[in-house]
Order: C-alpha cells, then structure tokens, then sequence
C-alpha cells in the first residue's frame, strides 16, 4: 500500500511538471520504476497506459485554457502514434538484459538536454509564418519512437523543437504537445499488448500513477502561465541524469569509486546547469521590464 500511494505521489508531481513544462511526465515516472527494478518494457507499457488516462485529462484542461492549437496537434499526432508503435514493438522484442542499459541511456541523454537547454536563454526564432507539416511530420515520428524505447521522449523532443520556432506561443506549445501525446500514449500501448500481452502491463501501477496525474492535470493546466520554465526543466534534467547514471554505471562495470567519482561530477554539473537557469531567467524578466517599460507613454 505504501509503494502505491508513493507511485501516486509521483505521478501527480509528474504530471505537474509535464503539465507546466510540455515534458518529463514519463521521463519521471520510468525512471522510477527502472530503479525499482521494473523491467524497461513493462515500465513503458505501463506508463504509457497511464499516460492515455493523464493525457486526456491535461488535453480537455488545456483546451479549456486556451493553450491548444488543433492544427498543430493534427499534423504532430498521427505520425508519433506511428513512431511510438514502432518503439514499442521494438522494446518488446529485445531482452531485459538489453534493454535495461538502452533505456538507460536515452533517459540520461534526455535529461542531459533538458539540462543544457534549460541552462541558456529560451531564445526563439521569430521568423514569420505557420508550422508546416513536412516539419512536424518527422518530428513526431522520431518523437514517437523515442518516447516508446525509453520510457518518455515525447515531450522533451517534441516541445523544445516547437519552442525555439518561434511560432506558437509556449503555452500553446505545451498545451498542443501534452493534447497530442494521448494519441501516442494510446498507440504505443498498443504495441506493448501486442509485444508483451496484458501480462505486460503492472496495473496497481498504472492505476496508483493515473490518480496522481488525474489530481494534478487541471493544477498544472493553470501552472503553465505562472511556472518559470527556465528552473522546473534545469531542475528535472538534473535528477533523471542523476537517476540514470546508476544504471549505466553499473551495467559498465565501473568500480565503486569511479562510480562516485562521475555521480559526483554529474552533480557539480547540475548545480552549475541550475545556477545558469536562474541567471538566465533573470536576465530575461530584466529585458522583459526593460521592454514593457520603454513602451509606457509618459504623462507631461
């Protein structure tokens, strides 16, 4: 009972985080079960069916926020449901023993990038016109497939890619991406039950990791106009590099020592990604003032 009311915990924070940042729900959730000792294809499957019941709730709360642009989530979802039921099928096929470092890997190198990105500046291009879909059509696709090998991807590809268009307003960007993942969710859950059968499938897990999305989707629907971006994506990054490295550590064989030496060296790393983030979210609301008060019209 216990570790099902901690699962729940942990899906309601990550869901507050994927909810306001457009990312990290299963980066989260996976690689807690990973450390738990979950297999990485029944950790995915079973995150994935949770994420159909999380993803539909964030989808309607973001909808009705306004944060939704339905032409961009057309053009994005059909192509990471055919991406993610790819990735699925393809980590049911392979062994536990390989698939362990694999997903490893994808998630650390994931929260490494969310680490960097989130250490500079949320620059954008501002060039002129729509999204088109020649663009989002393979970016949902390696998306997709992406985020079914590791266990999440979805958001932290997707999402940065969207931003740094210039195209779309972030909170639309985030609101589009999390409304299009229930599509992906919904696929990729289907490639696991074809790969693995319901077997596959941890359902206390599924259920505890749903309650503690469905509480958290309409909170993070509204966080996303308040929550600095900038802190929440360096922050995360942090501990799913952190969280990752025991398991590549481990499954290359490194000594005790070593291994403490590279957590060690991966901590300083994050310390140094946060301490930029903060920076540059500074800089950024100074520019910001700086901006809005240069167009206040002085009275004479």
């Amino acid at each position: 009972m216990r570790k099902l009311l901690v699962l729940a915990l942990v899906g309601l924070v990550a869901q507050l985080v994927d909810g306001s940042l457009g990312m990290a729900y299963g980066l989260t959730s996976s690689t807690l079960l990973l450390v738990a000792g979950v297999a990485p294809a029944a950790a995915s499957a079973s995150v994935h069916l949770a994420e159909i019941g999380t993803t539909l709730a964030a989808g309607v709360a973001h909808w009705r926020f306004g944060n939704v642009d339905w032409r961009v989530v057309a053009r994005i979802a059909v192509p990471g449901a055919l991406g993610a039921f790819a990735g699925a099928t393809f980590l049911s096929s392979i062994s536990t023993e390989a698939a362990a470092p694999w997903m490893a890997a994808i998630l650390f190198t994931l929260g490494a990038y969310l680490l960097v990105r989130f250490s500079r500046p949320l620059r954008a291009n501002r060039a002129a016109g729509r999204l088109r879909g020649r663009f989002l059509g393979p970016l949902g696709l390696v998306a997709g497939f992406v985020d079914a090998t590791g266990g999440g991807g979805w958001g932290p590809v997707a999402t940065p890619a969207l931003l740094v268009s210039g195209r779309m307003e972030p909170r639309k960007v985030i609101g589009s991406v999390d409304t299009a993942e229930f599509v992906v969710a919904g696929a990729a859950s289907l490639g696991f039950l074809i790969g693995l059968g319901t077997e596959g499938f941890l359902l206390p897990t599924v259920l505890a990791l749903l309650a503690g999305g469905l509480i958290a989707a309409p909170v993070a629907a509204w966080l996303v106009r308040i929550v600095p971006a900038q802190l929440l994506g360096a922050t995360i990054g942090g501990v799913i590099v952190l969280t990752n490295a025991r398991t590549l550590t481990e499954a290359g064989g490194l000594p005790g020592g070593a291994r403490w030496a590279v957590y060690g060296v991966l901590a300083a790393g994050w310390v140094v990604a946060v301490v930029l983030a903060v920076r540059a979210l500074r800089r950024t609301r100074r520019a910001r003032a700086t901006v809005e008060a240069a167009d206040v019209p002085v009275l004479v």
